[in-house]
């Protein structure tokens, strides 16, 4: 594990926890040191601050992602607006901490994206790997079989590849967006209440007053609604979400 803090009594405090807990760490104090250090010895999962002085987490998730690196990544912010939070999904981050934080919310979201990475269809495509047979860099592979697909109210996804379609279009999805997507679509029709989600993506719920669901709800509407297109995840307040197509 790579971890990135330029606040020290965070950083070393951090860092004791996730090795108690098990983790061997690696803590570095700024954004520059997080990119050497990435690249010298690529991690299991990465813990970014967001803010850093010279180069901060959110520009270290890009540089990464931009790499084709899928590690997943946990931003750690003290920014506590949705639009903030928004920015470090846009960045490519898998899930974020909003500090103060409880340690252990760090350990269950961190279980929670190596869980993810380390299934059988999570772990090469979220890795980007290369190799005979793989499509070249900026070629689009064909889709795949029908019968391979699931398909609900104009989408299409396919799960061993982790690709997502709606209409004409394939979505640029994160882990975590590709998740709750998924469960959605497997769903459709069927209010699922905050608590189900939680539990079925994180491994672990938040509460009534985590604000993370919706974020990313919000976030993953923004990449499937087009102008004049039916909006295709709605809220049912109190309850939960549900995906169809009015």
């Amino acid at each position: 594990m790579l971890l990135a803090e330029d606040d020290r009594a965070i950083r070393h405090a951090l860092e004791r926890a996730l090795t108690l807990e098990g983790y061997q760490v690696t803590a570095v104090a700024d954004g520059v040191e997080a990119l050497a250090q990435a690249h010298k010895s690529p991690p299991d999962v990465l813990v970014l601050d967001v803010m850093m002085p010279g180069i901060d987490g959110l520009q270290v998730c890009r540089v990464l992602r931009a790499e084709g690196d899928r590690t997943p990544i946990l931003m750690l912010t003290a920014l506590v607006e949705t639009a903030d939070r928004i920015a470090g999904l846009d960045a490519g981050a898998d899930d974020y901490v909003v500090k103060p934080f409880d340690v252990e919310e760090v350990f269950a979201r961190l279980r929670a994206l190596l869980r993810r990475t380390s299934s059988p269809t999570g772990t090469a495509s979220a890795a980007g790997t290369t190799g005979p047979g793989a499509p070249a860099p900026g070629v689009r592979e064909p889709e795949p079989p029908a019968e391979r697909l699931l398909t609900a109210a104009g989408l299409r996804m396919d799960p061993q590849a982790r690709r997502a379609w709606r209409g004409g279009r394939e979505l640029e999805l994160t882990r975590t967006e590709f998740e709750l997507l998924e469960l959605l679509v497997r769903n459709a029709g069927i209010v699922l209440d905050h608590s189900t989600i939680y539990d079925r993506i994180w491994g672990y719920d938040f509460g009534p007053g985590s604000k993370n669901l919706a974020v990313y709800v919000g976030y993953l509407r923004r990449k499937l609604d087009e102008p004049g297109a039916p909006q295709l995840i709605h809220t049912v307040r109190g309850v939960g979400y549900v995906l169809r197509e009015d």
